[in-house]
């Protein structure tokens, strides 16, 4: 059986990672979109990164054109937007599909393990996993969850 930590992505400067990488982590996925309601979210996924980063926590932003066309560009102007516009420090990687038959391997998983109120499906933009420091598939949050309300479930995984 496949687990988070056998997977693998490329960034958005073209770097391959392995999630193996993350191991010992508490890792937050969330598939973003530039040009979306919810991108406002940057912001606290930041907030939440920078605050706790020392104590393990790492999100990794995957962009996503899949839902409204709401991430039509390409890797220089989705870099611009995450890291000009809202501040962006956490890994972003390469737009990838989170539905469908092309959805990428690291969101087949997660669906999987944590299916939603759509089942194997994602909803929108901005729907949020986190994997335990061990890689198991914590909790699903939806696209409306603000990182804030996010908070005390990620302390509770952090231990602290």
């Amino acid at each position: 059986m496949t687990t988070f930590h056998q997977l693998s992505a490329v960034r958005l400067d073209g770097k391959h990672v392995s999630m193996a990488d993350y191991a010992g982590k508490l890792v937050l996925v969330v598939n973003t979109a530039s040009h979306c309601g919810f991108t406002p979210q940057y912001t606290g996924l930041e907030a939440l990164y920078k605050k706790y980063a020392v104590e393990g926590l790492v999100v990794l932003g995957f962009p996503c054109n899949q839902f409204g066309k709401q991430e039509p560009g390409g890797p220089d102007e989705i870099a611009q937007t995450c890291r000009i516009n809202y501040g962006v420090s956490f890994p972003i990687f390469e737009k990838v599909e989170v539905n469908g038959t092309a959805t990428h391997p690291v969101f087949r998983y997660l669906k999987n393990q944590l299916p939603g109120v759509l089942g194997g499906r994602i909803m929108w933009n901005f729907t949020k996993f986190l994997i335990g420091r061990d890689g198991k598939p914590l909790k699903r949050f939806a696209p409306f969850t603000p990182p804030e309300k996010m908070e005390a479930t990620i302390l509770a995984a952090l231990e602290i």
